[in-house]
């Protein structure tokens, strides 16, 4: 990679509800209960898409998909990371690679991440080794060690090996 290199940093956290589905990475997971949030409520999802954002320097989730917003009631987080990806493209970014990871004390993820690495990679059209996931524990500490929700973070690289003629009005 050489010319324009960026990194960003994103993170999420949601607690844990009774009567949704728990969706990790696009992938439902099985659990007695879902997380709480205005769209599917997928942490590790929308801590990529903060990477990625932030990276480009185009803000956050919330200014782009804001919660109370009908239109993102229930949407599929995946389908969001797929328009931000749509956004780096226009403007002439490319996906280095993301790292993520998902703090959860419950329930065990080492069997899904494969396929949530293959979900995420579907969704910004890079090879799935340019994804990569790991699951924590909170280690019986603080709101995720207690069980209470799931976090997630990220860190994502994003370059460009030309420059747009862009100019961004403050």
């Amino acid at each position: 990679m050489t010319g324009d290199i960026r990194v960003g940093i994103g993170y999420d956290i949601h607690p844990f509800v009774s009567g949704r589905k728990l969706v990790l990475g696009g992938v439902e997971i099985v659990s007695p209960k879902g997380l709480g949030g205005w769209s599917d409520a997928d942490v590790l999802t929308h801590a990529v898409i903060d990477a990625l954002l932030g990276a480009a320097n185009l803000g956050d989730i919330g200014r782009h998909f804001p919660a109370g917003k009908a239109e993102f009631r229930d949407v599929s987080s995946v389908s969001l990371l797929s328009r931000v990806n749509e956004m780096l493209k226009v403007r002439g970014w490319e996906i280095g690679n993301i790292d993520a990871n998902v703090i959860a004390e419950q329930p065990k993820l080492s069997e899904n991440i494969e396929k949530m690495q293959l979900k995420l990679a579907e969704a910004v059209a890079v090879d799935v080794d340019r994804i990569s996931i790991k699951a924590k524990t909170g280690n019986g500490l603080g709101t995720i060690g207690k069980g209470e929700g799931i976090a997630a973070q990220a860190v994502a690289l994003i370059y460009r090996t030309h420059r747009k003629n862009e100019r961004r009005k403050l």
